[in-house]
């Protein structure tokens, strides 16, 4: 199967990239508009770029009539937003914070979850995952336009908040007790618990 993107239609690309670049981990993003309204939303467009300092780039991608999603309006509002784990427990309401509500609607409330106070930024976190990382926008990289066209949000992480009972004994993220799922491509999703461990060569 060759498949010549120039000329492809977007969305069987769309399906065919989702499908290969797995697994894919979710970003649960919570960001606010600047009256305060709270929106709540996963994306799989998601990883870790740096360290030192802290770095997480995302991507709302344009809905499929071009408009940008809440969450990418409310970041480019306020230039704050909060990452909070996806974890296996709270599947069905990650998957249900996904649902596209008229703008100013709270997928927080439909989900019937918990909202907690952040320290050093305005929007709040999910009070029921064990895992939040407050961050601070650093810049937004439109590329493309139209539908589903990404934009590369990078924030940088300012705060971690971690319940001890995701750590191992030598005080760091057991992935096992963290237990984070992530999506495949369709409908599927995968969890973190099938491991094994390769030591890295010296």
């Amino acid at each position: 199967m060759l498949v010549d993107v120039a000329r492809a239609d977007f969305l069987e690309v769309y399906h065919l990239l989702v499908g290969i670049v797995t697994p894919r981990p979710i970003a649960w993003v919570t960001s606010q508009d600047r009256e305060g309204q709270v929106n709540l939303a996963p994306f799989s467009f998601y990883n870790a770029f740096g360290a030192n300092p802290p770095i997480v780039v995302f991507s709302p991608t344009l809905r499929r009539d071009g408009s940008k999603k809440d969450t990418l309006r409310n970041v480019e509002a306020t230039g704050e937003f909060v990452l909070n784990a996806a974890v296996e427990s709270l599947a069905e309401k990650i998957n249900l914070s996904s649902k596209e509500l008229p703008y100013g609607q709270s997928e927080v409330e439909l989900t019937g979850l918990t909202l907690k106070p952040s320290v050093k930024v305005k929007p709040p976190r999910v009070g029921e995952t064990p895992v939040n990382m407050e961050c601070k926008l650093l810049q937004i990289v439109p590329i493309g336009k139209g539908p589903i066209a990404g934009n590369l949000v990078i924030g940088e992480v300012v705060m971690l908040h971690i319940d001890e009972c995701v750590l191992d004994e030598k005080g760091r993220i057991d992935p096992r007790k963290l237990g984070t799922i992530a999506r495949l491509g369709g409908d599927y999703y995968c969890r973190t618990s099938d491991l094994f461990e390769m030591k890295r060569p010296q």
